[in-house]
């Protein structure tokens, strides 16, 4: 008869799920030792927020489930984080817990605690099966529940002696369905195209929902028959390249790009496809629209759809389905282009490239964090990057631009900074022919620097550029602005480089934009994790400006 620990290691094989996540624990022992008998990819790592952060990360590269295993008690407490991450990023992420025994019925409070009632709140189901019978059922529902509608991440906690337990008559595993993709009603569709093709002065905003109906092509058909002037936003970053038409502009977050602020209050129409009308749209609010401005938005979670603001028209359905019904309504024959709106917002660009070009040419030492990116942008430009948070990465963001899919990987709304790290270690697993470049700043890097041991332990050649300016820095400007002081804000000047050596890997200092492309080349020639120490000053980034703007 199987135990529970290998119906468990079956259903995840049965379900196309090829690693496993994790840091290892005493719930945990037998179903590990299941798992790496049968040959599954065991990832293990230093701190269990990173394992689901990872975790998380490959799910949304790969727009499918993937395994977190942590052991019980603490261990799900400090997973809770990834998995409230993977929530708001909506990241069908299936975060499994160990347990204490059932046995004793309470009797014992060693690392007991609620744990399904703790997940509840930031996943979309949670449950514990009671018998090894259950797990299969469980783990099929589990998956089931995590693609179903706008995807996100599901839990379960699994006590040690439930896997231990043996069975001959486990319940059967529910296989993935299909869903069928669905578009909105075909006057809606018509409605939509009216509204846009009478507006003077449209925009196309992308988001997420794009990259998860693997919309692309469908998007680049829907760009060639408007001409609609569009901008990109989280995961859609790259699915369309940056600039690479007369009508593809770049990031559409007003916090990164001044043009931005200049460009969507003039806007009479705004299309927003799989994108929440969040903070990071100003609620489409006054600050960043026009409160006459015409808003439709489209999105497969119909909760969403005019949420933050009235909408002239809310379109609930899958993207990819949307957009190839825009098409088909479309025909053949392709708008006129807004030449003169165009023309304008290209001059906001310009003129906010200028700025940021003004700013790299800057000799001073300690470098601006725009000097360094100047000068590796030929290294980043392509390639997979997992962007953290810090005042030095804003920089970056509002500079390098996007022109591949599934290589701009961010931290997501809750903006849990530190994620990037680990966000990295699933990023590289996912692109194993390519390096991946993660961006961070000395502060962000001090949340999970131990896994940096993990990329030394499983071969993972991860480019680490940490920013160096000894500070929280997008702390101490928003203080400085505040309340005239700063507290708390500084860090000490670390040689990060020589901890990376420490941990096995290697790396070096950069303190001028003339050592920049020879460090790279020496990092991208190495076959270990190579961490880039860049020393810079600290500058107010748009970020910290937008932010600041915000509270006045």
């Amino acid at each position: 008869m199987p135990s529970g620990a290998e119906l468990f290691v079956e259903s995840v094989e049965k379900l196309g799920i090829t690693e496993i996540f994790t840091l290892v624990g005493d719930h945990l022992n037998e179903v590990l030792s299941c798992a790496w008998k049968r040959g599954v990819r065991l990832i293990d790592m230093r701190h269990e927020s990173g394992v689901t952060h990872a975790a998380d990360a490959i799910a949304r590269l790969r727009r499918r489930p993937a395994l977190s295993l942590v052991t019980g008690g603490p261990g799900h407490t400090n997973s809770l984080t990834g998995i409230a991450t993977a929530y708001l990023a909506g990241s069908p992420l299936i975060a499994v817990s160990g347990a204490a025994p059932q046995a004793p019925a309470g009797r014992q409070l060693f690392q007991v605690v609620d744990q399904v009632g703790m997940a509840a709140p930031v996943v979309k189901w949670a449950a514990q099966p009671v018998s090894a019978a259950q797990i299969p059922y469980m783990l099929g529902r589990a998956y089931a529940e995590a693609t179903a509608g706008r995807m996100g991440p599901v839990h379960l906690s699994i006590p040690v002696d439930v896997f231990s337990e043996r069975t001959d008559a486990p319940l059967p595993m529910p296989m993935p369905a299909r869903y069928p993709a669905f578009a909105p009603a075909s006057h809606e569709v018509g409605r939509a195209l009216e509204i846009l093709m009478k507006a003077e002065r449209p925009v196309v905003i992308g988001g997420s929902g794009v990259w998860w109906a693997d919309a692309g092509e469908q998007l680049q058909r829907f760009l060639d028959l408007t001409s609609l002037p569009y901008f990109s936003m989280t995961l859609a970053r790259g699915i369309v390249a940056d600039h690479s038409r007369e009508n593809v502009f770049g990031y559409g977050d007003a916090a990164l790009n001044k043009a931005v602020r200049r460009a969507f209050p003039e806007a009479d129409a705004i299309l927003v496809l799989g994108k929440r009308i969040d903070s990071r749209l100003s609620l489409g609010g006054a600050r960043l629209f026009s409160p006459q401005a015409k808003f439709i938005q489209v999105d497969i979670h119909p909760q969403e759809l005019g949420n933050a603001r009235s909408l002239a028209l809310g379109l609930c359905g899958d993207l990819k389905a949307t957009l190839a019904a825009f098409v088909q309504t479309l025909g053949a024959k392709p708008w006129a282009p807004r030449k003169e709106w165009i023309r304008r917002l290209r001059g906001f660009e310009s003129e906010w490239q200028d700025e940021l070009a003004q700013a790299a040419a800057d000799p001073t030492l300690p470098m601006h964090p725009l000097a360094f990116y100047w000068a590796a942008r030929e290294f980043l430009r392509g390639a997979p990057l997992s962007w953290d948070g810090g005042e030095c990465v804003h920089w970056g963001r509002a500079l390098i631009p996007a022109v591949r899919p599934n290589r701009w990987l961010r931290l997501g709304p809750l903006a849990t900074i530190g994620a990037g790290l680990p966000n990295a270690i699933g990023m590289q697993l996912f692109h194993p022919n390519e390096k991946v470049v993660m961006i961070t700043g000395d502060g962000s890097l001090g949340f999970y620097i131990a896994e940096l041991d993990t990329m030394v332990r499983h071969k993972l050649p991860v480019i680490v550029v940490v920013g160096n300016d000894a500070a929280w820095g997008v702390e101490r400007e928003l203080q400085s602005a505040g309340q005239g002081t700063t507290v708390a804000c500084e860090l000490l000047p670390t040689r990060y480089d020589l901890v990376m050596k420490g941990f096995g890997g290697d790396g070096e200092t950069i303190d001028n934009p003339g050592q920049v492309a020879p460090a790279f080349k020496r990092a991208l020639d190495s076959d270990k994790p190579y961490l880039l120490n860049v020393n810079i000053r600290g500058v107010r980034s748009p970020f910290s400006e937008w932010a600041i703007g915000r509270k006045k």
